[in-house]
């Protein structure tokens, strides 16, 4: 064995879909020893060449090492994996995609079981794992000793962020940005959708629309002041009632391009609820979020 390879945190991993494999290809490729498992064992033979344990069950992969990584389907396949291992004194890291809520029953069960745990939150796609530049991290959760020791190993696939002892929060940051990410999503469809009966050509619109969001972007940081302060009019260019009062132009010009308005809608009546409920017309928008939490 290299030297390289003894300095490295020996690792367990399971789960070898898309997102595993390119998380054991980064661990590999850095010289960490690693046993990985996978229900199908053919995902785990092209990982064996690169000199990947394979390991002939959970629970044998779970034995290998103090650290072990999970990362599955959904958070019944993880309670399903770890059921018949053997927990007591291991290093749990789990990336699999679950709620708040999941993580943290997942964490007291960990517990019960003599096991420290790490929940995460992937904010990558798989060619962004282990890619230095790409831009994708992980956010990290629970055990502040368990982060910290393991650190060295788990910056491997991609960057990290711990954001608290609540196993939950990884989870709840994770589903926030990527909440964020559909409504933008969504916008943008509708957007196409409106210049798709046109003599227009997408490309033309695509890098318009892209500047556009940027620019908007750092609106979240208003909004994020008004939410601590409680002062929802502070730094408001456009006021709640003007945007309410523009609102009939987007319907109306959706209806004539023969476009749903079924992405508008929802959030157009928020705002139209807002205004009548509390007469706010100089606040901005931030009076939405209280709808939605109330």
């Amino acid at each position: 064995m290299r030297r390289n390879d003894v300095e490295k945190t020996p690792l367990t991993l399971l789960g070898l879909g898309a997102m595993g494999t390119a998380l054991a290809r980064a661990w590999l490729a850095a010289g960490h020893p690693l046993t990985v498992w996978n229900r199908d064992p053919a995902r785990a033979a092209a990982l064996a060449a690169e000199g990947a344990t394979v390991a002939g069950s959970a629970a044998e992969a779970v034995a290998a090492n103090t650290l072990v990584v999970v990362c599955l389907l959904d958070d019944a396949s993880v309670g399903e994996v770890l059921a018949g291992t053997g927990l007591e004194g291991k290093d749990v890291v789990n990336l699999t995609t679950s709620t708040p809520a999941q993580a943290r029953t997942r964490a007291d069960r960990a517990r019960e079981r003599g096991a420290r745990y790490l929940d995460g939150g992937i904010m990558a796609v798989p060619p962004m794992i282990g890619v230095p530049d790409a831009g994708g991290y992980v956010f990290y959760s629970g055990s502040r000793e368990l982060f910290d020791r393991h650190r060295e190993a788990l910056r491997v696939p991609a960057g990290t962020t711990y954001v608290g002892a609540d196993a939950g929060f990884a989870a709840l940051y994770d589903v926030a940005l990527l909440s964020a990410m559909y409504g933008m999503f969504a916008g943008a469809a509708h957007a196409f959708a409106l210049i798709r009966k046109e003599d227009i050509d997408p490309g033309t619109l695509a890098p318009l629309l892209a500047d556009w969001l940027v620019a908007m972007a750092p609106s979240v940081h208003q909004t994020a002041g008004h939410l601590r302060s409680g002062d929802y009019t502070e730094g408001v260019v456009s006021g709640l009632a003007m945007q309410v009062a523009g609102t009939p132009t987007f319907l109306l010009t959706a209806e004539q391009q023969g476009v749903s308005t079924e992405l508008l809608s929802p959030y157009f009546a928020l705002m139209r609820r807002r205004l009548s409920e509390t007469g706010g017309g100089e606040e901005g928008l931030t009076g939405v979020i209280d709808l939605l939490t109330n």
